[in-house]
């Protein structure tokens, strides 16, 4: 019988039994999957396997089971490889039946004529664009805290770059720190934290701080440390596609024969057309595995969020974990008001709607609609100051993936927004807009500056408008634009009203002026403390995959008001109008907890949205530009 940690450190050994117990029957794949199944069923199993994305590569053990939280950039095109072989013996001579399902490379001693040729498909992994400090680190200490089978490889030695002996130890001892290098937290030094983003978005380059520069490793976004990784996968791979973002348990390979150059050598079975591709796409799909280890799937299911605070699958209201935070979510719901109006300024209006726009998510699309976004245009933003550096910080400790976006000239003309298909590589080239669902992208337009958008600059500012008008970004494929639809909050931080399209518009009126920005919000993050900002996590998480729904009567009364509010002036109310009210409504509803709406909750988002048009009113007014 297996150990009780031998399906983690020695999956293959497994394997192999099951197959040996099988004879070879074509049911021993089945057993193998079942049996990882169910071991990952037991409580608390997902924290004991090692994780790609908190543990770096040369502390896992070769052909060992870990898992990867990740979203799936490209999908290569499907390979062939060694279903089942016979080997010659060379003590006995016997032949011996094989298999190569989980191998990368086969065995010397093949009798080809007695080879299954099987096809598997391989995606192109990267860790959840943008994704924020806080959930790593909650998910290494989770992992650590169960005790996981984390032990320096003694098979295998990746090509490390050099650097100095204390740093060498520091990131030994804390792994998890080589994943902050590229992430701000709101306690640190915001000195020059502008310039330091803006050149951070100007370098885009997708390519990982320790990759050498003859490799790309596709990075959707600047700054990304992150592993990617090649995922070989052999059972249903027509239910995945490009974007989704999983979670994967598999073999993990890295033996250095894996490299480009050696390659043919290798004793590897790839696809027979293999020898039709070109330099650029062999040097693209075969990476060296020291920097891009291939993991083959044993088990994967869509992830719904990817908060560790919350259970992987939150269903309904019904849900137990779900039942119990709504009991104590007013009173959550009540402290980051408080606290967002502090960062805002003292603005409770403006934190109301940040509430409602945080907890926003497509829900559903009808024909060409998507229901449910709320992208915010947070005008009233002072110009040439740290506010929305330090805003977007604040906000990156309540989302679990985010990005910002300074919008200057130079940014817009020289960025990469939209994924292109690059034909001589064969691969998806990424760009800032391939993003998971529910990332929160900022755009910083307090950075527009006086002078001419280039070819380029029009289609990156074009591409951000299709995303917040219909949450779907057009991908670049030379001869045509292939059609991905996004699920993205978009916020936009702007002086004035915005040139990009919202969904909602929301003028500041701070109330207080701290003498330094920094400091006032960095004692309002120590103030809150890490136990009320993981409710407040939970809280904006949770909210997102609550059901909602309307009955029949209050739709009723709800058509009755809008006909009553245009008596008077036609005018007053459009169709627009009441449509954004009703998201209002809806959001306003989910924020306390409630799943359908009433007669007191559309009264309560009847009186924000007049709140905010009488403050949008004023502000024209006394900027010159009443009609």
């Amino acid at each position: 019988m297996p150990s009780l940690q031998e399906w983690i450190t020695n999956p293959m050994g497994i394997v192999e039994d099951i197959f040996s117990q099988s004879s070879g029957s074509p049911d021993w794949e089945g057993k193998v999957l079942e049996y990882f199944k169910e071991k990952l069923k037991e409580s608390d199993a997902g924290n004991w396997v090692p994780s790609l994305n908190e543990v770096p590569l040369h502390y896992l053990k070769a052909n060992s089971l870990v898992k990867f939280r990740c979203l799936v950039q490209d999908m290569f095109d499907p390979e062939f490889y060694m279903g089942t072989y016979e080997r010659l013996d060379p003590a006995s001579k016997s032949k011996m039946l094989k298999f190569g399902k989980y191998k990368d490379i086969v065995e010397s001693g093949v009798e080809v004529g007695n080879t299954a040729m099987l096809e598997r498909q391989t995606f192109y992994c990267v860790p959840v664009p943008g994704e924020s400090p806080w959930v790593k680190e909650i998910s290494f200490s989770r992992t650590t805290c169960s005790h996981a089978s984390v032990l320096p490889s003694t098979s295998y030695t990746p090509n490390r770059h050099k650097r100095s002996h204390e740093d060498d130890q520091d990131m030994d001892s804390q792994p998890h720190k080589q994943k902050e290098q590229a992430a701000g937290s709101l306690g640190e030094t915001s000195s020059g934290d502008s310039k330091r983003l803006e050149t951070d978005t100007n370098a885009h380059t997708g390519r990982s701080q320790h990759c050498p520069p003859h490799l790309d490793l596709n990075f959707p976004l600047p700054g990304e440390a992150g592993p990617a990784c090649l995922v070989k996968v052999y059972e249903d791979w027509d239910r995945f596609k490009v974007n989704d973002m999983l979670e994967i348990y598999g073999i993990l390979s890295v033996d250095p024969l894996l490299s480009v150059n050696e390659e043919k050598d290798a004793g590897l079975v790839m696809d027979p057309m293999e020898s039709v591709e070109t330099a650029e796409e062999r040097r693209v799909h075969y990476p060296p595995a020291s920097l891009v280890p291939r993991l083959h799937m044993i088990h994967a299911h869509p992830l719904q969020h990817n908060n560790p605070l919350l259970p992987p699958a939150v269903h309904s209201q019904t849900c137990t974990f779900t039942a119990g935070f709504l009991g104590e979510l007013a009173a959550v719901r009540a402290e980051l008001l408080e606290y967002l109006t502090h960062v805002l300024l003292g603005d409770v209006l403006a934190a109301e709607y940040l509430i409602l726009h945080l907890i926003s998510s497509v829900y559903a699309r009808r024909d060409v609609l998507p229901l449910g976004k709320f992208t915010l245009n947070l005008s009233g933003c002072p110009q040439n100051s740290a506010f929305t550096a330090l805003l977007y910080r604040a906000l990156q400790q309540l989302v679990t993936a985010s990005f910002r976006i300074g919008m200057s000239l130079q940014n817009m003309n020289s960025m990469r927004l939209v994924p292109r298909k690059d034909y001589s590589a064969n691969r998806l080239v990424s760009g800032v807009l391939q993003l998971a669902q529910n990332t929160s992208l900022f755009l910083d337009e307090t950075a527009l500056e006086q002078g001419q958008l280039d070819s380029a600059g029009v289609r990156n500012i074009t591409a951000l408008g299709n995303l917040i008008t219909w949450q779907k970004v057009d991908y670049d494929f030379s001869f045509h634009h292939m059609e991905f639809p996004s699920n993205i909050n978009v916020l936009i931080a702007s002086e004035g009203k915005s040139l990009l399209p919202s969904d909602c518009q929301v003028h500041l009126q701070p109330k207080l002026a701290p003498p330094n920005l920094e400091e006032y919000l960095n004692a309002l993050h120590a103030a809150v403390g890490p136990a009320t900002l993981n409710k407040f996590r939970t809280y904006v998480s949770l909210l997102r995959t609550l059901d909602y729904s309307i009955s029949d009567e209050i739709t009723k009364a709800v058509e009755q008001d809008f006909v009553e509010m245009r008596k008077d002036d036609p005018q007053s109310m459009s169709a627009e109008d009441l449509h954004r009210m009703l998201v209002v409504a809806r959001l306003l509803c989910l924020s306390m907890g409630q799943t359908t709406l009433s007669q007191e909750q559309w009264m309560k988002a009847k009186h924000l949205e007049m709140l905010r048009t009488s403050r949008t009113e004023q502000q024209r007014c006394l900027n010159g530009n009443e009609p």
